[in-house]
This record gives C-alpha cells, sequence and structure tokens, in this order.
C-alpha cells in the first residue's frame, strides 16, 4: 500500500480543503502518514496569499524534494492557492514537482497520485467555481475541535486581494448540508465548531438573498448538542441586528468573534474598497461591546499600504490603543499580481513598512498586557486540550481563545481531567498571550 504524507500551509480554510483529500486518498486505498520521511508521495497544500506565504510554499516544496534522494519519497503533488494562481510558473520552474492540482480539483487528488505512479505528469485545474462545495473529510485537528467551512470564494474585491482571483466568487452552502456535517462532526466527539469562510457574515447572500449567519448558526443549535460554536472571518459591515441578538440569546454560541479591520483611516480604506467607513467600523464595534457584554474581539490590521501617510498609521495606532482589542496582529502589505493595488502608485517604503509595523504590533501588546492582567483572580471555563508530562501540567483555552491563533491557559488539577472535557481554572498568573492556573470544583 501506497504511502502519502500531507503538509498544509496557510489558513484554517486551505486545511479543510487538506482534510477533504485526504479522505479522497484514503477511500481510494491509499495509507496516511504523518512521517514525511516514510512517505512515497508528499502532497504539498500552498498557500498564495501574501509574499511571506508564497515562499513559504516554494521552500517547504524545495524541502520536500531533497526526500527524493535522501528518503522514500518518489512523487510530489503540489495544490493550493500558489498553484492554482501561478500554476505555469510552478511546472516550469519547479521540476521536482510532478503534478499539480488546482483548488477546483481537489476531489481528483487520488486521480493525480495514481497518475504519478504511472509516471505520468498530471495537471487538473477545473473550473472553481463549478466545485463540489464540502465532502467528508479526515480530520487533523484534536477531536474535540474542528473547522467548519460555510462558504467558499468572495465577493467584497479588496484591492490588495488575489483571493477572488484564486478563489472565484462567494459560493454558499445549503444550510441542510453544513447542518449534516455539524452532525456528523458531533458524532466523531467536536465539542467546538468554528466556522469559517473568506468572509462568514456574507453567508447566505448568494444563496437566499439575504445574509443568513445568524439563521445557520441557530439550525446548528437546534440540530446538535455541541457546546461551544464559534465565528471568524466576520466583517464589520455585515454583523447584523440578528447576529447580535444571536449572540445574546444562544449560550453555545461563544462571546467571540473575529473582525478582520485591515485599517480605520477613511482614506486608506477608500483605496484598499473596503466595505463600510471608520465610523461604520466603530459603530459595530461599540454595539456589540454594548449588547454582547464580555465578547472577545480579534482583529488584523495592514501596515504601509500605498498612500498610507504618517497621519494614517497615527490613526490606526490610537484605534487600536482605543478599542483594545483582546486579539491583535498585523502584516505588511505586499503588492499581489492582478490586483488593483499593484498598480497603484505612493508605495511605501519597505522600511518604513517594517518599523510600523513593529511599532504598531508592539502598541497592541501594551494593550494586551493590561487586558490579560486584569483575568488574574477570575475562573473561566476551560477546554482541555492536553497534558504537558515535562511541565505537567495541563494546557487547553478558553472562550476567549480561539483554535490555532490565540493564547492558551497552563493548569494544574487535584483530579484527573481528559481532552475535551471541560473544567473551571481559577486564574492565578498571566504570561504574555497565556494564563496559568488551577482547577476548581464547581
Amino acid at each position: 500500500m501506497t504511502k502519502i504524507g500531507f503538509v498544509s500551509l496557510g489558513c484554517s480554510k486551505n486545511l479543510v480543503d487538506t482534510e477533504v483529500m485526504l479522505r479522497k486518498l484514503y477511500d481510494r486505498g491509499f495509507e496516511l502518514t504523518p512521517d514525511e520521511a516514510e512517505a512515497e508521495i508528499l502532497v504539498v497544500n500552498t498557500c498564495g496569499f501574501i509574499e511571506s506565504a508564497k515562499r513559504e510554499s516554494i521552500e517547504t516544496i524545495l524541502d520536500l524534494a531533497r526526500l527524493k534522494s535522501d528518503g522514500k519519497c518518489k512523487y510530489i503533488i503540489a495544490t493550493g492557492c500558489l498553484v492554482e494562481r501561478y500554476r505555469e510558473e510552478v511546472m516550469n520552474e519547479l521540476p521536482e514537482v510532478d503534478a499539480l492540482v488546482g483548488v477546483g480539483s481537489i476531489a481528483k487528488i487520488a486521480d493525480a497520485a495514481e497518475a504519478v505512479m504511472r509516471g505520468e505528469k498530471y495537471l487538473s485545474f477545473d473550473d472553481k467555481e463549478k466545485s463540489e462545495l464540502g465532502g467528508e473529510r479526515i480530520l487533523t485537528t484534536e477531536e474535540h475541535t474542528a473547522y467548519l467551512k460555510v462558504a467558499e470564494g468572495c465577493d467584497n474585491k479588496c484591492t490588495y486581494c488575489a483571493i477572488p482571483l484564486i478563489r472565484g466568487r462567494l459560493r454558499s452552502r445549503p444550510i441542510e448540508d453544513i447542518v449534516k456535517e455539524a452532525c456528523d462532526l458531533e458524532a466523531l466527539g467536536v465539542k467546538e465548531l468554528n466556522l469559517i469562510a473568506q468572509d462568514t457574515t456574507r453567508y447566505g447572500l448568494d444563496l437566499y438573498g439575504e445574509l443568513s449567519l445568524a439563521k445557520l448558526v441557530r439550525a446548528i443549535t437546534e440540530a446538535t448538542n455541541i457546546p461551544w460554536i464559534r465565528l471568524l472571518y466576520c466583517y464589520p459591515d455585515k454583523i447584523t441586528d440578528e447576529l447580535i441578538e444571536e449572540f445574546k440569546t444562544n449560550p453555545r454560541l461563544v462571546k467571540y468573534m473575529d473582525i478582520p479591520i485591515q485599517h480605520i483611516s477613511d482614506s486608506v480604506l477608500k483605496r484598499m474598497n473596503r466595505h463600510g467607513t471608520s465610523d461604520d467600523i466603530r459603530g459595530a464595534i461599540e454595539k456589540l461591546r454594548r449588547e454582547v457584554p464580555g465578547i472577545v474581539l480579534r482583529t488584523t490590521a495592514m501596515v504601509g499600504f500605498p498612500g498610507e501617510t504618517d497621519r494614517d498609521f497615527e490613526e490606526l495606532c490610537e484605534f487600536v490603543k482605543e478599542i483594545r482589542f483582546e486579539h491583535f496582529g498585523a502584516f505588511t502589505y505586499s503588492p499581489e499580481e492582478g490586483t488593483a493595488a499593484a498598480e497603484f502608485g505612493d508605495t511605501v517604503d519597505e522600511q518604513i513598512k517594517q518599523d510600523r509595523y513593529d511599532i504598531l504590533m508592539q502598541t497592541a501588546l501594551t494593550v494586551n498586557e493590561e487586558i490579560i492582567d486584569d483575568l488574574v483572580g477570575k475562573t473561566f471555563t476551560v477546554i482541555c486540550e492536553g497534558f504537558d508530562t515535562i511541565a505537567e501540567v495541563y494546557h487547553g483555552r478558553t472562550y476567549r481563545d480561539a483554535p490555532d491563533v490565540d493564547g492558551r491557559v497552563y493548569f494544574k488539577s487535584s483530579f484527573p481531567v481528559g481532552v475535551g472535557d471541560f473544567v473551571d481554572v481559577e486564574i492565578h498568573e498571566a504570561l504574555d498571550y497565556d494564563l496559568v492556573g488551577q482547577t476548581v470544583k464547581k
């Protein structure tokens, strides 16, 4: 039985595609291995969102190619966003790759594997806007948590973003299909469901003619008993009163929202073609904080966008201090081929971009330290994710922390705790982004 290994790069949306491909290969009779050195075929699911992600994808392919001479690897298959976007360049400049599979062809991953085993070069780039959404998968996350992709593609057309070019237009999955998958995940032991899309708040607009995320959350809540439902990638201009009401009335919709704002200066937002103004962003955040006490907000911002002035940047820094996001990330702008912003003038010097990034992240860290210090002495429900045998402590997350991107809670317990168990933990100490505590009995 041929062994296949996988490397999944980029975002959680890409990870879901990887899990679908793993299932396709398993169903075709391939043996899956987590050990790259043991794999005869290696699949790289690439990311192509920004320049650093593209470099990582290429470097990963080249690193794995060395296993063709130093390991058991005979073939490399590349798929994902980088491949979809630069198909000819990847094939011409990376001869180590034996097959290319576009984002619209992931259902054919087993065909690609069989083709390379026959000594054939394989390329498949089916229409991404007609590809199957969803599909059975093999989870690669811990068994208690999973991502559920509710839509594919994006209609926002931000001037800096290549995602619509790579992934196509917004295509929402029917509510009944998503609910069925949620039920299947619950049967596998999932206790935390993270709903994702390029723009989760736009869910249903193409399919039902209206923003339907709140309706979807209610349907999942009614059909399952999954304790935590979490929303990621929510845009501020589409946070409806109905969705806010769902946060207020649904105890299983955790009070956490990921809102990628990108900037707060109106002039920058306009050049980015972001939907909504700075007042709209402020209004959405103020309403969430007012209507949903205790809600935790994560955001990301971009620095160095063409035309960003010192004043624009200072406005962003002041906004971060004022709003006090519980979680914050940033990145520097990189021009992406095929996007409108790549043709803009008024480029920002690379060193200035890096300086602004460093200043902004230090600003956010200072805010975070104040926020996290205030958590000492409080008790939170924590989902346990494992036990560190060296440090002899458990680790897990509160509702305040999404998997993979936010902090952790390290805790001791006077009673045994299993992975996926919910326990109450009193916080005794705050680290940079993490918390330390002790379980308390209810």
